[in-house]
């Protein structure tokens, strides 16, 4: 049984590298609507079922607009460079109470130079993120059970941090590399075999899994259920 992405998919975004221009999207714009769009809602819609297994408050949206899948065509406004469109797959999977990508969610990309699953929260607002660094301190020992919980040893920890201690907090606090975190993600690679294999709906809900102990301390820091 094929999955939902192909080798189809793969080659289209190698050729947008190399073409990022409007005219050659629109000649295979075909393709794109096949194997990127087509194919990333299909899947959406059938890993729905597995994400609420993980947690019934995270949202699989196969909404073609303002959905889980990220729009290919980039902000160029404030950008230097101006190439219209995104070469990777982004879905995300955010909590039914968040408004947009800032709140707790998984996520899965999909590039030509990599794929990766993530979980937890990316750039959350300050104020999010002032609970998210409160609950750190107020309970450390709850915060370390989920920061090396065993279940996230294979996982990287990315995003960005602060220089310098947040404003308001020790910067000789035991735990002052956690608080100075903008980011409170995790990641797991994915190889070419896993996107394309028929068994990545089941794949990736067992690796979203894996990321509960995070999700959760997040979750209850922000006082949304998970």
């Amino acid at each position: 049984m094929a999955g939902h992405f192909t080798r189809g998919t793969f080659d289209f975004l190698r050729d947008l590298i190399d073409n990022n221009n409007r005219p050659w999207f629109q000649e295979n714009k075909d393709r794109y609507e096949k194997y990127v769009k087509e194919a990333a809602l299909a899947f959406i819609t059938d890993f729905g079922p597995h994400l609420r297994k993980v947690s019934k408050y995270f949202v699989a949206d196969p909404s073609p607009v303002g959905g889980s899948l990220f729009r290919i065509y980039r902000d160029t406004r404030f950008s230097k460079d101006k190439t219209p469109y995104k070469t990777a797959i982004g879905i995300r999977f955010t909590h039914e109470l968040g408004k947009d990508v800032h709140a707790p969610g998984y996520y899965l990309h999909i590039a030509k130079d990599g794929c990766f699953a993530a979980c937890g929260i990316w750039r959350p607002d300050g104020a999010s993120l002032g609970r998210i660094r409160d609950a750190i301190v107020d309970d450390g020992t709850a915060w370390k059970r989920a920061r090396d919980a065993k279940s996230l040893t294979s996982w990287d920890w990315g995003g960005d941090t602060l220089k310098r201690a947040p404003r308001g907090y020790d910067q000789d606090h035991p735990l002052i590399d956690d608080l100075r975190r903008k980011d409170f993600i995790v990641s797991r690679p994915l190889t070419r075999k896993d996107v394309t294999s028929a068994e990545l709906p089941e794949r990736l809900a067992a690796l979203y899994r894996e990321g509960t102990p995070l999700q959760r301390f997040i979750c209850r820091a922000l006082s949304v259920p998970f």
